[in-house]
């Protein structure tokens, strides 16, 4: 029995579920979930991120992370941590570039944090055995400081999703159709807290997953010391909308169709998973866009250096380029945010 047989069957039994439980077996069943399963990254698979459209990206994650580890007076060791890491080439880059500093390779405790047992094998394939895996942030060793970077990992947990009716705010949930098969409905709940008033057809994320990371990225850094850059497309202020996709060959599909054969996504609520740090006692860096961020580490510079070197390559560098940093393109959609120690002014980030 597939998933989608297997969801069905679930609903039937124990009535709809919510959004983020959908989003949840999809992602993440261990027999059919798509990331337990078959992930696909890449031109040819269904989804592409930064580290794979230029080299330039994780070359700039691994300087800032650098940079960090100097302003944070050199710690030795730290953690180096990737949370999210696909196919290993972000970190592959980041430790291509840091090896300008040799000190930082040297006190570096690499850690990536990874759930999907396809995408281990082939981070362990590109890195081979300079790292070591966790299943869970709570897995890596504390003690010292951490440097944690994770790219397009927000958007991969799941929010609950309300929708204002003309009497109340309802759960929008996962139920069947009078076929049996897999359709959105509403569902009357008891909500924990006040929701702010809105036009009737508003759509409201909330993401406890999304808020208990930044809480846990607060907590261990406020123990130990260091800084976290989270980087994904998302909001930048509190806002509505149901910005719930499915993705599956760099198509968009309904979120119902293909359960455990598509990515799903959801933005990234960052002014949330701020804010769940600063709660723990975390210092927070306002929220840039992924071009700003960008070209203030001086991606300009390094793609004219590739092209000096690379005269051939001018105008693939020069398309990269534009795809991380237009605002049409990435440069825009994704925001660069940073969770650190109280009193360090992160890379980037200096106003």
């Amino acid at each position: 029995m597939g998933l989608r047989d297997r969801l069905i069957a679930q609903v039937r039994e124990s009535g709809p579920m919510s959004v983020a439980q959908y989003m949840t077996a999809c992602l993440h069943d261990p027999a059919d979930g798509y990331y337990a399963t078959r992930p696909s990254l890449g031109a040819g698979g269904d989804f592409i991120t930064a580290p794979l459209v230029s080299q330039m990206f994780g070359e700039l994650m691994g300087l800032w992370a650098v940079e960090c580890w100097e302003r944070l007076g050199r710690p030795q060791p730290f953690r180096l941590v990737e949370m999210g890491p696909g196919d290993g080439t972000l970190m592959d880059d980041m430790l291509r570039a840091a090896r300008l500093a040799p000190a930082f390779v040297a006190a570096a405790d690499v850690w990536l944090v990874e759930t999907s047992q396809p995408l281990k094998a082939r981070q362990r394939a590109t890195l081979g055995d300079c790292v070591r895996w966790a299943a869970a942030l709570s897995e890596v060793p504390t003690d010292a400081p951490m440097i944690l970077v994770a790219n397009e990992l927000l958007d991969c947990l799941p929010p609950r999703q309300f929708v204002r009716t003309q009497t109340r705010w309802s759960e929008r949930v996962v139920g069947l159709t009078d076929t049996g098969d897999l359709t959105f409905g509403l569902a009357a709940v008891a909500l924990g807290q006040a929701l702010p008033d809105a036009p009737v057809g508003s759509v409201l994320e909330h993401s406890p997953s999304q808020e208990a990371l930044g809480s846990e990225i607060g907590a261990r850094i406020v123990a130990d010391g260091g800084a976290a850059l989270l980087i994904d497309y998302g909001r930048d202020a509190p806002g509505f909308g149901d910005t719930l996709q499915a993705l599956r060959r760099h198509v968009k599909e309904s979120p119902l169709a293909s359960p455990g054969e598509a990515d799903l996504t959801v933005h990234a609520d960052f002014p949330a998973v701020l804010a769940a740090a600063a709660r723990e006692g975390a210092a927070t860096a306002p929220i840039l866009t992924q071009g700003e961020f960008l070209v203030r580490l001086g991606i300009g510079a390094r793609a004219e250096a590739l092209t000096a070197a690379r005269p051939d390559r001018s105008e693939v560098i020069e398309r990269q380029l534009e795809r991380l940093v237009s605002p049409d393109q990435m440069g825009e959609l994704f925001k660069v945010v940073c969770i650190h120690t109280q009193g360090l002014v992160p890379p980037g980030f200096e106003t």
